[in-house]
């Protein structure tokens, strides 16, 4: 007589989360928490929101190296792992800034179009990271260089809004003015969203990884 088939406990997949990855989860946590804080000062205005959805970053930021760290310390490097840290940075340090970026007052056709870009450059320079990184490591366990500026670089454009907000140049205000270029609006302040994804993207800038 066949045993019977053991079917998996509810659950499962959660029991097998590692400790670095509830670590990596707080990273995603702490984005999704900045993207909330900029709807809520898009609708009512508060400046509290806006520094909260910017110092949640830096937050995100922490539980990013505290997950890696954790991982070497236990020994324990998934496949799992990489994918949930390549998630969480896409929502913490790609979506996030973007939003908190739009609450800021970049809204313009021309800024919306950088913003996209930036995004789907963090999206890019992570999914090749992830298929790469098994050559980029020639062989150890832990990635030698990063092909382009990490995601999580970002946070400094984070910083730099923040820093607006606090000297109340957000909105109208936005550093640089706004410029009318054809059909749309561009505030020159978006193009450091353009370095950045820019910069993520590039193959040729290797840096090393501490």
């Amino acid at each position: 007589m066949s045993s019977p088939i053991e079917r998996p406990k509810h659950f499962t997949m959660l029991r097998e989360l590692q400790l670095a990855d509830l670590f990596t989860l707080g990273n995603a946590a702490c984005g999704m928490g900045s993207v909330f804080f900029a709807m809520f000062y898009v609708a009512g205005r508060d400046p509290a929101d806006f520094f909260v959805a910017a110092a949640l970053a830096p937050a995100a930021f922490l539980f990013d190296v505290l997950d890696g760290r954790i991982a070497r310390w236990r020994h324990q490097h998934s496949a799992l792992g990489r994918e949930l840290d390549s998630l969480a940075d896409i929502i913490s340090f790609g979506v996030g800034p973007a939003v908190l970026a739009f609450a800021a007052g970049l809204r313009g056709g021309w800024d919306l179009a950088v913003l996209i870009y930036f995004v789907c450059c963090g999206v890019s320079r992570l999914a090749r990271f992830n298929v790469t990184a098994e050559q980029l490591s020639a062989g150890s366990d832990k990635v030698a260089y990063f092909e382009g500026t990490p995601i999580p670089t970002s946070v400094l454009l984070t910083a730099v809004l923040a820093w607006c907000a606090a000297q109340e140049r957000i909105g109208d205000a936005l550093p640089g003015g706004v410029w009318s270029l054809g059909p749309a609006d561009l505030h020159p302040l978006v193009l450091l969203f353009a370095l950045s994804g820019t910069l993520m993207v590039s193959k040729a800038l290797h840096i090393p990884k501490i």
